[in-house]
């Protein structure tokens, strides 16, 4: 897939980490979403901060990274919502089975999942990444198939090496192809303004 917009200036992306081991290639993306031109801020869940530091993507975005609904936030404003409202996109790398049922029975016990509940009409993307037979849980199918009637868009999971040491479906996409994938929604975003 060739992305459609050269650059992302002038486009704000929320990045929501959730705490799949592949949580490793979100900085990569959120670095290459910087480098083209987008304003990225980070939303991370507990569990992905256990595997990558908040650090990390503020170094590469040079944005607050935000893993509380009890942050202070600027001007008093309520932050889930200023966040929803201020992003032109709404991306979940990597997307676990937990935040994928969260987003799809409304479930909002920290930031990310309540974000997820305050974007359902935003341009949103979910990469998910689990282990196989997580994936292929009747539960988890149902759960995917929910957040697409919501108009939630997916890209992958693909087939390649699990955590596990299995090569399965559950791997996430690549953030070159991610990218790709949020470079066509922000084209189609710039068509509409």
């Amino acid at each position: 897939m060739t992305s459609k917009i050269k650059n992302f200036d002038g486009f704000n992306i929320l990045l929501g980490v959730s705490g799949g081991i592949a949580a490793y290639k979100a900085v990569d993306l959120a670095s290459k979403l910087t480098a083209a031109g987008a304003c990225v801020k980070t939303i991370m869940t507990e569990s992905a901060c256990q595997l990558v530091g908040p650090k990390s993507f503020e170094a590469v975005t040079s944005q607050e990274v935000y893993t509380s609904l009890w942050n202070g936030c600027e001007e008093y404003k309520i932050g889930h919502v200023s966040l929803v409202d201020w992003a032109d996109i709404v991306a979940v790398v990597p997307a676990t089975a937990d935040i994928i049922g969260k987003a799809a029975n409304g479930i909002c016990d920290d930031l990310l999942s309540t974000v997820l509940c305050v974007c359902w009409k935003k341009p949103t993307l979910f990469a998910p990444a689990m282990n196989n037979n997580m994936w292929e849980n009747p539960a988890v199918q149902k759960n995917v198939g929910h957040i697409r009637k919501m108009g939630f868009e997916l890209i992958g999971p693909e087939k390649g090496r699990l955590a596990c040491g299995k090569d399965a479906i559950g791997r996430m996409a690549e953030p070159q192809d991610i990218l790709d994938v949020i470079s066509a929604i922000a084209s189609k975003g710039k068509s509409k303004k």
